[in-house]
């Protein structure tokens, strides 16, 4: 019954669900129903032309993702096939960073492993692996106390630039305290105050410039600093191509505080599925790779 559900939810229908089964679309419905009585809730709502997750069966299609997929891997592991991935893959990571970095290797892994398929969540926000049904993460940034198991694939600078014309009109700021002589545009995913703090916290200094433009977008954040509106403060990788360019330059590089740690975490446990290890092997040493993560 968790797999008829499962195709029903994937597929909004039950004649689609139908037809990828090889069952009828009476047998499909009444699965569904006997399902949704025996929980005793509605999973489903219907209408003539879609058909919708409810909140209750939302969370019960995660769970039934992860329970049949370690159904999947019991049975190739009865089958002596055990250490061949398999199965769906969920992976989540930051909206920019992952349509950069990470969606490419889960491109490269699904080629390598014809039969995994796999979903993509970019999100923005720390999501809860095993409440969310999310079998790996890519996280930029300290961790913190759980029961996930974290790979520590490299760091991310924190850095503040501006455009070449803005630094020739206005000057170069020396020292973080400078700043309060000069625009910026604040980016709030991770300066999410006005004054912006650099350097350790035993030797810590405090620039606040004048901020004229505020945004939750790291890339319009980037794209006003490289049009001469002032400095911004943005992880290294999202400003990388303006800085190749030139249309962005880096100032008060010797007051950084520390690199964001960057890993790959996924739900421990005695029984990890064989395509998480995989993937997470194969995430670590790709992003390990990466230059720009050093």
């Amino acid at each position: 019954m968790m797999r008829i559900f499962a195709a029903v939810a994937e597929a909004r229908g039950f004649a689609p669900a139908a037809r990828r089964l090889g069952l009828s679309p009476a047998a499909v419905t009444r699965a569904v129903a006997a399902l949704e009585d025996r929980l005793g809730a509605r999973l489903l709502h219907r209408t003539t032309r879609v058909v919708r997750l409810t909140e209750a069966g939302a969370h019960f299609l995660a769970d039934c993702k992860r329970i049949l997929g370690e159904i999947d891997e019991a049975e190739a592991a009865a089958a002596g096939i055990h250490a061949e991935p398999r199965g769906q893959l969920v992976v989540t990571a930051p909206l920019m960073f992952g349509r950069l970095h990470v969606a490419p290797i889960v491109l490269d892994f699904l080629k390598r492993h014809p039969r995994v398929s796999a979903q993509m969540l970019f999100l923005d926000r720390v999501a809860d692996l095993v409440e969310e049904g999310i079998d790996a993460a890519v996280r930029i940034g300290a961790l913190p106390d759980s029961s996930l198991t974290a790979t520590r694939v490299g760091s991310m600078r924190r850095i503040v630039c501006a455009s070449p014309g803005y630094l020739r009109a206005r000057g170069t700021p020396r020292r973080p305290a400078d700043l309060v002589d000069h625009d910026a545009v604040a980016f709030v995913g991770i300066t999410p105050h006005r004054e912006w703090s650099f350097g350790l916290e035993d030797a810590r200094e405090v620039g606040a410039p004048n901020v004229r433009f505020e945004v939750n977008s790291a890339e319009v954040a980037v794209a006003a600093a490289a049009a001469g509106y002032g400095f911004t403060r943005v992880l290294f990788y999202q400003a990388a191509r303006e800085l190749r360019a030139g249309t962005l330059r880096v100032v008060l590089q010797e007051f950084e505080p520390p690199p964001l740690p960057i890993h790959v975490v996924h739900a421990g446990g005695r029984r990890v599925s064989a395509r998480v290890r995989a993937f997470v092997d194969f995430a670590a040493a790709r992003l390990r790779a990466n230059k720009m993560l050093r």
